[in-house]
């Protein structure tokens, strides 16, 4: 979903033992490779992936030959997924591990985080790889919203999802991670690792430094999120790292509903910050309600319907 940049085994894609350490270049098990809009195989899927060869450094001054070209390949990712995202309306991005399995807790939650999203009127922005991803994107298509896959060129392939609607996949994580914020109005982060984290605490910064405004971050996994939180409040906070205000940027919960229903009230916030709503989201808040007193610092939402201006665009 979000970006998770773990593997997901399975059968097809776990190549035999070999008798050496694997090439960085090598194609991947099932000789396929996708290198943005590109889809290669065989031969031509021993490539370097892009972002490698724009940040290795061969010799002195040779990007003067190669950088500048590579500006225009940038540029082109950006103007592609703006173009495709434009008239989305309404959405958030949704993260987790890509090695969540099917019929595991932490997929039916992000299948039912998915489908409420989309029965709130929200479109579903994940990485579009497996796992959690393609769990959210499922629940997205259940209930009849707008599924979309945010794909990136990796070491291992991981494909799109068969729920994503509308994919688009990227060279580049920076033009990537551009468009999981510019296109949602909140995150919605389930267990996952290291390409979880990355997009957790990248949003954290961006709260924080105030590149986004009312930007609602729900964890969804009291159990799993609770001991990182606890390391933040007494080593980060205790040592002055970072300030004790800084840790309400998140909020956990363990219920898809209350997880959506916060992130709803966050959106309406930003579109209309003198207090109530413009109308919701197809006329009506989330179910009529707000989060129940379970918003930052236990201050909830005072019992208003929490609702999204449907004549809002998509956050800048």
């Amino acid at each position: 979903m979000g970006m998770s940049t773990e593997p997901q085994p399975s059968e097809d894609q776990n190549p035999a033992p070999a008798a050496g350490p694997a090439r960085r270049d090598a194609p991947p098990a099932n000789g396929i490779r996708h290198k943005g809009p590109l889809e290669l195989r065989r031969k031509a899927a021993r490539v370097t992936m892009s972002d490698q060869t724009l940040l290795d450094t061969k010799g002195p001054g040779q990007f003067v030959h190669t950088d500048p070209w590579r500006v225009l390949r940038i540029q082109s990712e950006f103007v592609e997924g703006f173009g495709a995202l434009a008239d989305l309306g309404p959405a958030v991005s949704v993260f987790g591990s890509a090695r969540t399995q099917p019929g595991s807790l932490n997929y039916e939650l992000a299948v039912e985080v998915g489908r409420k999203l989309a029965e709130a009127g929200l479109a579903v922005i994940t990485g579009g790889g497996p796992g959690s991803m393609e769990a959210a994107n499922m629940g997205a298509v259940q209930g009849n919203g707008v599924s979309v896959g945010l794909g990136i060129e990796l070491p291992f392939e991981q494909g799109m999802n068969q729920w994503v609607d509308l994919g688009i996949n990227f060279r580049y994580f920076f033009a990537r991670k551009t468009m999981f914020v510019k296109y949602a109005q909140g995150f919605i982060v389930l267990p996952g690792g290291l390409g979880t984290l990355d997009e957790l605490f990248e949003a954290m910064v961006l709260v924080q430094t105030r590149k986004v405004t009312s930007f609602p971050i729900v964890l969804i996994g009291t159990a799993f999120w609770s001991p990182m939180l606890d390391w933040i409040q007494n080593t980060l906070v205790t040592e002055g790292m970072m300030a004790e205000e800084d840790v309400d940027l998140v909020q956990i919960v363990d219920d898809p509903a209350l997880a959506v229903a916060l992130i709803v009230e966050g959106a309406a916030r930003h579109r209309n910050p003198n207090g109530g709503t413009n109308g919701g989201t197809n006329g009506a808040g989330t179910n009529g309600a707000g989060a129940n007193g379970a918003g930052r610092n236990g201050t909830g939402s005072n019992g208003a319907g929490a609702g999204v201006d449907p004549a809002a665009g998509p956050q800048a």
